[in-house]
């Protein structure tokens, strides 16, 4: 009977978790980048304007 590789194992599992991500972020990227383009240029929305 051979043995277990379980370093073999992890890694694949990592590899498909990674897969996973990069195909949700890929879903999400057309998106994100539409608010962006939205906005226009000069405005930040994650920084708030701030009076002294």
């Amino acid at each position: 009977m051979p043995k277990i590789n379980y370093a073999f194992e992890k890694r694949q599992r990592e590899l498909a978790k990674k897969k996973q991500q990069d195909a949700k972020q890929a879903k999400k990227r057309p998106v994100r980048e539409g608010d962006r383009q939205e906005d226009g240029p000069g405005t930040s929305p994650t920084e708030p304007s701030r009076s002294p």
